[in-house]
């Protein structure tokens, strides 16, 4: 039984709709999540998203080394491109990716892709085409928006600076630990 059906039963069970159908209950799911996942599944699953993206933390720790070992790619407009983007990120905008890479892009050399923010797959997106055309690519979860958030330099046509730490995605002062 999926998530939206649990939920409309129990809407409909509220409502006192005719036919309405209480949502199943079994040991493997409980308040509608499926528990029947092994350990090794998901183990499985998570190594494969660790192959594929990559944080803003460790995008930052990277740049910082002077060796990062990828070229970071920003996928967005250039209207956003203008109004702030990670120093020394190359602007490739997403639609435009396919014509370009080959001439902008190393391709020995892995490729970091972001957008704006979760709310955003547009590094998805372009990290699909990225693939699809050969390049080794990771994207880089939070985008511009937790680069930003987390005070990290941010580059315009009027120099680097540093916004201040948003409390609520990043602790000031102190590493999260992971």
């Amino acid at each position: 039984m999926s998530v939206a059906c649990d939920v409309k039963g129990r809407i409909a069970a509220v409502v006192g709709r005719a036919g309405a159908v209480p949502p199943r209950r079994t040991a493997a799911s409980i308040d509608g999540m499926d528990w029947t996942t092994t350990s090794a599944e998901a183990a499985a699953h998570f190594v494969r998203r660790l192959a594929v993206e990559t944080d803003v933390s460790d995008v930052h720790a990277a740049l910082e080394s002077g060796r990062p070992g990828f070229a970071l790619v920003d996928t967005r407009s250039a209207e956003s491109w203008a109004q702030g983007r990670v120093p020394g990120a190359v602007h490739l905008p997403g639609r435009e990716i396919a014509g370009r890479a080959a001439v902008e892009l190393d391709p020995a050399v892995p490729v970091v892709a972001y957008c704006w923010g979760p709310g955003c797959n547009g590094a998805t997106r372009a990290a699909l085409t990225l693939a699809r055309l050969g390049y080794r690519v990771r994207e880089m979860i939070g985008g511009f928006e937790y680069w930003a958030r987390e005070g990290l330099p941010v580059e315009t046509a009027t120099g680097t600076t540093r916004p201040a730490v948003d409390p609520l995605t990043a602790p000031a002062g102190v590493s999260c630990g992971c």
